[in-house]
């Protein structure tokens, strides 16, 4: 039967109409519990839900109808508790009963064994059910019309924020506010600057680039994200935490005050504060950041203008984040919608202006907006959209347009990513949700639909761009398309944790012992969340009978000593300490009692080196676990228990975990692993181990690291032969591979012999930090390969072609020391047709890259780095002939990384450096190409130090020799050993190294 997803309006409603299905089927008669109960159970809230539906499209409802929908969805949440329970213990260890009349008999002992558990259903359907049944008529009375439109959009090619920022333009108040912090360095007073912006996506990305540039004229620097609703003390030890004090924090507000102040009395400081709520929190801020008179200063950002007032003096300054313009208003709107810069439907006009007029300049409800109607050309859908507005801001004029605009966008999503969406209020604000992390969380919750032909993983990885694709989650990390993370901003965090509020979705456990919830045996808590990052007794904030009904259970900080068996109905735990190397970091005081009763846990992610975790003790109980992550762990030896957990689809470990003997081949159903590490000291065993993981007929993601010493690399028997046979049996999607070790080994490992049995599978493979020699043939028949990721000591012409070749490749990233004659020449009009990112780095000297005209004619991304040192180049060209990037036609975005330059700049500009430089050379013929592009395309330059003369082929040589040992001549030899003939012809310079 297809699994059905859980959603906000009718909680586990679809899920537990599945259960009891299942249950008709294979359990009755149980203590009393007849199959005309479970049916009656069933048919009831069948006809329960369809209503629990329409209610939840209504944006407002009377008390009445809320009332009910709340019990509704809240008597679902109990039946399904109980309905677990019973199947869990029904099933529990069933694998390994035995067959026949023995095996009849135990499990008939079981159902005995739960007379408490069919009881409570029973008393469920004879009070709960059967006085909503008595209410029947409230169905009927149910008024389903909706106040809300639902406005269905096409999944949307990822728009990159940073592109945004560029488009609504932040470099005005950056220089703005730059030039106001370092104007006058003899002002040894201290300095405010509050900048303010009410419904930006601005204000941190402006908050951030301020902190990037001028943080190294400062002895002391500090980026400080505030939370809403600390307490005092929990702002005071906030601080202490972020200046990286190491000394144990103090527990006395006054001794915090008095350190802070004693940290900061000798340094000149700069300290940002991001997102100042309240007053209070300002005042309590102050008390440590003393004017020292060392022309310190500090920057807050707030959206709340008495914040602003209460944050200046005399001889402070308040910036005020002005509206968008017109113009910049128009640019973003159809970027967003069209992706274009211009209206496309010119009937579309009139409508757009009086929209825009609503949303006052505002880039997050210009975003938002725009979401909505994206690649909508009829124009009844917009007139609706602004009589929606119209009608809201009649009715109350003093509604907030931003609250609008995502009420709208709200109740235009489906019921089930509502759910989605709404989970993401127990991340603490500008927290980066990491999506792997997010998606299986969902899974776990059950959030997630199954659909024919894809995991699990994959439909919840397109609910994830799907919203950021309507603006509502922000991507972190994003190439091309892909958001590694993603952040939710401020104002929509404050919707979705009013949301989640009225749908007891979720409780903080602040909110948790305010309203006493913890304690009142009436309010359900289902979903927990703790920030424990300053305070190690949390024991104490879990007490009371409402914890054996929450179902997940996240906790920011160390768990103290906690007792977990009062969590009977735990799905998801997890626990992250960032802050694990503070005061108590090594403490064996940490540690978590009875997880192994969680009975129905799904998703188990642990992380803090001073947890006290005994993982063989405690994972054998957990059955249904689906998700075990252990990356922040110290484990050194897996138990054998762990082939026990049988629907354990996704394991996360580090590198040194080992498998003990025979374990691998019995997790039949894992379909991911990261990391398998393979270290010298036992790597024959462990490669054996990594043939058995290609007999995982599941397994579609596996990373893999190894160690090795270059005395084993050299040997035929060692990582050739290892890696050729297991590339050749892998049958995984996703495959990772990379050494540990940075320095390149001057052994070149080869591919060639690779005969892959499953390629039309590869969809994506990284092989990195392990230079390979040559691109081999077999990687132009990767018929759906889209990812890839190599490192290579020279890319030769033959090997662009193999490149070329590969049909569906869409990402490429290349890392090379040099092409052939200084060169690496991308032909026109042949190979790389789809392709939309390139990533390349030139480790030496000497070599461009080459467009054809046609090249790459999909190409949106071109990510490049080289150098462009300063002394004379020994290997090849030193001009930089970088014109032909005006051929790449579709370009959209480059970003240009130059290295061996005199200083270091994150945000360079050609145009403003006087002086003449190699650096200054290179970064003018790009940007000159770049203007020459149709596009409107978005161009940034970095250059870094290099120290000595690694960035010369020569003195990359020298280097490769001190940290080796192996002489310069057997290191060139065979690191060059596809030209070197040709290159000591060529070079007089490498011919007298190498006669030396």
């Amino acid at each position: 039967m297809e699994a059905m997803p859980v959603d906000a309006s009718t909680g586990v409603m679809n899920t537990l109409l599945s259960k009891l299905s299942k249950l008709l089927e294979e359990y009755t008669n149980i203590k009393g519990l007849t199959r005309n109960q479970i049916t009656f159970l069933r048919d009831e809230l069948s006809r329960m839900k369809p209503v629990l539906e329409m209610l939840a499209d209504i944006d407002e409802l009377d008390p009445l109808k809320k009332e009910w929908r709340d019990n509704v969805r809240e008597l679902a949440f109990d039946i399904e508790d109980y309905t677990d329970s019973f199947m869990v213990r029904v099933n529990h260890g069933s694998d390994e009963l035995p067959t026949g009349f023995k095996g009849f008999f135990r499990k008939l002992k079981k159902l005995k064994a739960c007379p408490e558990i069919s009881d409570e259903i029973d008393e469920l359907i004879k009070t709960c059910a059967m006085e909503s049944c008595k209410r029947h008529k409230r169905y009927k009375s149910v008024d389903v019309t909706s106040n809300s439109s639902t406005f269905g959009v096409d999944p949307r090619v990822l728009m990159l924020y940073d592109e945004v920022d560029k488009l609504v333009g932040v470099d005005g108040p950056k220089k703005h506010i730059i030039d106001w912090l370092t104007k006058d360095k003899d002002d040894k007073n201290l300095k405010v600057l509050t900048f303010m912006d009410l419904g930006s996506l601005r204000k941190k990305t402006l908050a951030v680039e301020v902190y990037c540039q001028v943080e190294d004229q400062f002895q002391c620097k500090s980026f400080f994200p505030m939370s809403r609703n600390l307490s005092r003390k929990k702002i005071l030890r906030s601080i202490y935490t972020y200046l990286g004090i190491t000394d144990n924090t103090p527990d006395d507000e006054g001794e915090l005050i008095d350190r802070i102040r004693d940290y900061l009395k000798h340094k000149r400081y700069f300290i940002v504060i991001d997102d100042v709520w309240d007053e209070e929190a300002w005042k309590t801020i102050k008390l440590v950041l003393l004017n020292n008179r060392r022309g310190s200063r500090i920057v807050t950002t707030t959206r709340n203008a008495a914040v602003a007032s209460c944050c200046t003096r005399d001889s402070d300054y308040v910036y005020q984040m002005k509206p968008l313009s017109l113009r910049d208003s128009k640019l973003l709107f159809f970027k967003r919608a069209f992706g274009s810069e211009d209206l496309p439907h010119p009937h579309l006009e009139k409508i757009t202006d009086g929209i825009l007029e609503k949303c006052d300049g505002l880039p997050l409800v210009i975003m938002i907006m725009s979401s909505l109607l994206a690649d909508q050309h009829a124009e009844d859908e917009w007139e609706r959209m602004l009589t929606d507005i119209d009608c809201a801001l009649t009715k109350d004029p003093d509604i907030d347009i931003v609250k609008r605009v995502l009420s709208l966008s709200y109740y235009g999503l489906p019921h089930h990513l509502r759910a989605c969406l709404l989970y993401l209020s127990i991340f603490p604000e500008g927290y980066e949700i990491d999506k792997q992390r997010l998606i299986n969380r969902w899974i776990a919750e059950g959030f997630v639909h199954e659909e024919q032909g894809l995991s699990s993983y994959e439909v919840g990885e397109g609910y994830f761009n799907y919203l950021i694709n309507k603006s509502l989650i922000q991507p972190v990390g994003s190439k091309h398309g892909k958001a590694k993370a993603c952040q939710v901003h401020g104002i929509i965090l404050d919707f979705l944790a009013c949301k989640a509020s009225e749908e007891n979705f979720n409780t903080p456990s602040d909110a948790a012992e305010q309203q006493g919830l913890v304690s009142d045996n009436k309010v359900r808590v289902r979903r927990l969340c703790i920030n424990n990052r300053n305070n190690n007794e949390i024991d104490t904030r879990l007490k009371g009978p409402n914890l054996s009904h929450v179902r997940s259970l996240t906790v920011f900080g160390d768990f103290g000593k906690t007792n977990l068996s009062d969590f009977t109905a735990l799905h998801v735990l997890d626990q992250e300490n960032k802050w694990s190397f503070g005061e108590n970091w090594g403490s064996e005081d940490y540690h978590i009692a009875n997880i192994q009763k969680l009975l129905h846990l799904r998703y188990l992610r642990l992380s803090s080196l001073s947890l006290n975790f005994d993982l063989t003790a405690k994972i054998e109980g957990l059955q249904n676990l689906e998700t075990l992550d252990l990356l922040g762990l110290s484990i050194i030896e897996l138990p054998s228990a762990i082939t026990r957990l049988r629907r354990l689809a996704r394991l996360y470990i580090g590198h040194l975990a080992r498998f003990p003997n025979g374990t691998i081949v019995k997790m039949v159903n894992l379909e991911e692993l990261t990391e398998f590490g393979i270290m010298s000291n036992d790597s024959y065993q462990q490669w054996k181990y990594l043939q058995e993981l290609s007999q995982l007929t599941k397994l579609r993601t596996l990373k893999v690291t190894w160690d090795f010493e270059w005395s084993f690399v050299q040997s035929e028997e060692g990582l050739q032969s290892h890696v050729q046979s297991f590339i050749s049996s892998c049958n995984v999607h996703n495959l990772y591979i990379r050494s540990i070790r940075i320095w390149p080994s001057p052994y070149p490992l080869s591919l060639k012999s690779c005969c892959p049995t499953n390629t039309c599978n590869l969809q994506k493979l990284h092989i990195t930090y392990c230079f390979i020699c040559k691109i081999p043939n077999w990687m132009s028949s990767l018929q759906y390969l889209r990812e890839l990721k190599l490192y290579i000591y020279c890319i030769r012409q033959e090997d662009v072609e193999i490149l070329g070749a590969i049909p569906r490749l869409i990402f490429l990233k290349l890392k090379t020391f040099y092409g052939t004659n200084g060169r690496i020449l991308v032909p026109g009009y042949k190979g790389f047709r789809c392709l939309k990112y390139f990533g390349l780095v030139i480790m030496s000297c000497g070599t461009t890259p080459e467009f054809g005209e046609g090249s790459m004619p999909k190409l949106e991304h071109l990510k490049i780095r080289f150098c462009a040192h300063e002394e004379e180049c020994l290997n090849g060209v030193t001009d930089f002939s970088f014109a032909s990037i005006q051929q790449l036609s579709n370009l959209n975005k480059v970003e240009v990384h130059i290295y061996g330059c005199l200083v270091s700049c994150k945000d360079y500009d050609p145009d403003a450096d006087m002086e003449d430089s190699n650096a200054k050379s290179a970064a003018c013929l790009i940007k000159a190409a770049v203007k020459a592009l149709p596009n409107r395309v978005i161009c940034s330059f970095e250059l870094a130090k290099t120290y000595g003369r690694l960035g010369t082929f020569h003195g990359l040589i020298k280097a490769l020799n001190r940290h080796t040992g192996i002489p310069a001549e057997k290191i060139l030899q065979e690191f060059l050993k596809l030209r070197v003939k040709q290159m000591i012809q060529n070079n007089k310079a490498l011919r007298g190294l190498l006669n030396r």
